[in-house]
């Protein structure tokens, strides 16, 4: 199944495309990296015409008219990120994570085993097996309502919401075999 991003915040903007790409300057074209908000894409952009982007402005790439990115090259590992989009790529996963704190807390809310010897909570950063029958017990008597909610209830709980940054950028790096927030 094809996971299609609506919008995307960009990392860094090349007006001048790759610096290493051999072509001559007038073949080159400029390129943005950015980070898809829904699913966490790493992508490429190529914006229109005359179009300057900022880093970390959220632009539109959805189906559809879009005012400033002409295409979408694709996907991109995050070994292709430069020296700025990588900088700034804790930060942007920082923010939506504040944003979208429902969307995370559902995750500990609906988390399934994944096998009869692993479950998906153990998947995050800084959760043993303790911490997850914790949870699990806890979200048994009334479900999380949010981070601080997880943190007064689970006894010594690693802070969740920088649990779910740290796993968001190991599966970005492709360091994990099993993705729960990157597609």
């Amino acid at each position: 199944m094809e996971t299609k991003e609506e919008s995307a915040i960009i990392l860094d903007f090349l007006p001048n495309g790759y610096p290493f790409d051999p072509r001559p300057m007038f073949r080159k074209t400029p390129i943005a990296q950015a980070l898809g908000k829904e699913h966490f894409s790493l992508l490429e952009l190529v914006p229109k015409k005359d179009i300057f982007l900022q880093p970390l402005e959220e632009v539109y790439i959805g189906e559809g008219k879009r005012d400033k990115i002409h295409h979408i090259v694709g996907k991109i590992t995050s070994e292709k990120l430069t020296k700025t989009a990588g900088a700034e790529l804790p930060h942007v996963i920082d923010e939506a994570v504040s944003k979208n704190e429902k969307k995370f807390i559902e995750f500990f809310n609906k988390a399934q085993p994944l096998t009869t010897r692993m479950h998906q909570l153990e998947l995050i950063p800084g959760l043993g097996k303790k911490h997850m029958w914790e949870i699990l017990e806890k979200r048994d008597e009334k479900p999380f309502e949010s981070f601080e909610d997880m943190k007064a209830r689970v006894k010594l709980m690693p802070d969740p919401k920088t649990a779910v940054i740290k796993r968001i950028l190991q599966e970005l790096t492709g360091q994990e075999k099993h993705c729960i927030f990157v597609h």
